[in-house]
């Protein structure tokens, strides 16, 4: 960017990412999806003994008859497009941001359609599908009872009133489903409740005891997925798929779907927190109530689809009467205000790395200036220049030493001339020039050291920020969250490379190394017409300013060696 170190730097950097993903690619390739029997492939239905305890594999005793057991069969044929996960009723809600399918079988969440998100630039009328149980895709919000009694999992048959719900402009909405034991004694009461403009769900057990005798139980949430391509992912920007939790002791940990099977919970219960599924720009999350105690679990069947979830603790419901099990869930945007103000932690699911004490401030600059410009393309470019005049007087330190450098080129010819492949006097006389000259090489590298993290932050910024999916800029650059479709910023990006190795050519290199260098724009247009619009953008206004800072010193510099 700067100079030829922190060129060198990046393709050293971007080479190892594509290896990666060709790496990832050739040995660790997609799981086929398979299908199991209805009942294991909508899975984990709690089995609980007459002793109240179920048998988990793995799992200490007294935690065992908190997880839903895993059943599985030998018979697994093929999934196709047109198989679905076990169905029964469909109950359809449409609020102002959110389109759903609940099943009536466990009162399942099993499709979302997110109507202020489009699939696309191209799909701009297709909202896009975060839940669905469309198979090969398989990701499902599912929640039910664990009890000795009668208790509806989520494979319990709901009865309903209605299958369709609209919300009406600024009310809440509330889906109710009821679910009656055999005797009739035990009745169960779940209801959903949607808000205005809202991502969260209010999902709700209520346990009507009508017997002679208490009911206990405990409530139980999961998600559960399977891996598939997301709509509009690229392969070659790698961002975190795979669940993640948060707990008063740890605010927030990431777990991969490979550590599924083997991942346990260090604490039994823990206050408050919450279970989620990530992916790019979107997160589903389980939010229980802040003072209960839950023990959070993962699973995995077949290393093809993946589970993880949270259980209460036992309540007892007396006799003739009722009590309430409340859980939350969110389903929707990483929006960081939004998450905020939901639970702790929460917002940590935007995940800008061990630089987010660098990056959380560049966010904030970046949603500050676009509050005034209304453009994420002109905010890009505004942060880009506060960054660069932060850092003038540190990247005036490296262009005045280069510019010394290329004071000094002719007298490094000189060396090279006389001393030709005798590499020991040839570096001996090239450090008794730097002293003489009173120029050292490394002075215009530290300053841009100090830099790198600050650009490596701003790029996970560009990369995880959900404001800027599908945000449109000016002209031809209708979507800065994707490639450039003339590859004119990469084209840019390229001739301001070049026009920056022209002014600070370092002689100190040697004539292969030149050449290489010389070969980097060329690299790095082909590299940069894949990445996203926006980080080109950046990449383009950085480099501009860099060589009009750049030229201005050397001037400066030449300027002065020419006066008598």
């Amino acid at each position: 960017m700067d100079n030829q170190r922190l060129i060198l730097f990046l393709a050293l950097a971007i080479v190892t990412l594509l290896l990666w993903d060709s790496w990832e690619g050739k040995f660790n390739p997609q799981p086929q999806s398979t299908v199991q029997s209805d009942r294991s492939l909508t899975e984990q239905v709690p089995t609980v003994s007459s002793s109240g305890t179920s048998s988990v594999p793995g799992l200490a005793s007294e935690l065992a008859r908190d997880i839903p057991e895993v059943e599985t069969t030998t018979d697994k044929p093929a999934i196709n497009a047109k198989t679905s996960v076990g169905s029964n009723t469909r109950i359809r809600v449409v609020t102002d941001n959110l389109d759903m399918d609940i099943d009536s079988k466990g009162g399942d969440l099993r499709r979302v359609f997110l109507l202020k998100y489009p699939i696309s630039q191209e799909k701009k009328n297709e909202p896009y599908p975060f839940l669905d149980d469309n198979l090969p895709q398989l990701y499902i919000a599912q929640s039910g009872l664990l009890s000795t009694e009668s208790a509806p999992d989520h494979h319990a048959i709901y009865s309903v009133d209605k299958t369709d719900y609209v919300m009406e402009a600024g009310q809440d909405l509330r889906v109710p489903l009821i679910w009656t034991s055999e005797d009739g004694k035990i009745t169960v009461k779940k209801t959903y409740i949607f808000r205005s403009n809202d991502y969260l769900i209010d999902v709700t057990h209520e346990v009507i005891n009508n017997s002679d005798q208490e009911w206990r139980g405990r409530a139980y949430s999961q998600l559960q997925r399977n891996e598939y391509d997301e709509p509009g992912k690229s392969r070659l920007l790698y961002t975190f798929t795979g669940g993640a939790f948060s707990t008063l002791d740890n605010a927030y940990q990431k777990i991969n779907f490979d550590e599924m099977s083997e991942w346990r919970a260090e604490q039994s219960y823990s206050k408050g927190g919450w279970v989620g599924m990530l992916q790019h720009y979107f997160v589903a999350a389980w939010i229980p109530e802040k003072e209960s105690l839950n023990h959070f679990y993962t699973r995995s069947i077949d290393d093809t689809r993946f589970i993880i979830g949270m259980t209460g603790k036992e309540n007892i419901v007396p006799a003739n009467s009722s009590k309430v099990f409340s859980r939350s869930l969110y389903v929707g945007p990483k929006d960081q205000a939004r998450m905020a103000e939901i639970a702790d932690n929460l917002n940590l699911t935007v995940d800008y790395g061990i630089l987010t004490f660098i990056a959380k401030p560049i966010f904030w600059l970046l949603g500050t200036i676009h509050g005034y410009v209304g453009n994420w393309g002109w905010a890009i470019i505004f942060v880009t220049l506060t960054i660069k005049l932060i850092f003038y007087k540190l990247s005036a330190a490296s262009y005045r030493s280069m510019a010394n450098m290329r004071k000094i080129a002719p007298k490094f010819q000189s060396i090279r001339d006389r001393f030709g492949d005798d590499k020991q006097r040839m570096s001996q006389a090239m450090m008794e020039l730097y002293k003489k000259e009173k120029v050292n090489p490394m002075s215009g590298c530290w300053p841009m050291l100090v830099q790198i993290p600050v650009f490596i932050s701003l790029y996970w910024v560009l990369l995880e920020s959900v404001e800027l999916r599908q945000a449109p800029f000016m002209l031809w650059i209708e979507d800065l969250s994707t490639k450039d479709p003339y590859y004119i910023l990469p084209i840019l990006m390229g001739v301001s490379m070049w026009f920056q190795q022209k002014l600070s050519a370092n002689p100190s290199l040697d004539p292969m190394h030149q050449k290489i260098m010389q070969f980097l724009p060329i690299i790095f247009t082909f590299f940069f017409m894949l990445f996203p619009a926006g980080l080109v953008l950046y990449w383009v206004v950085n480099s501009i300013l860099s060589i009009l800072q750049q030229w201005y010193i050397t001037r400066q510099i030449e300027g002065a060696t020419e006066k008598p």
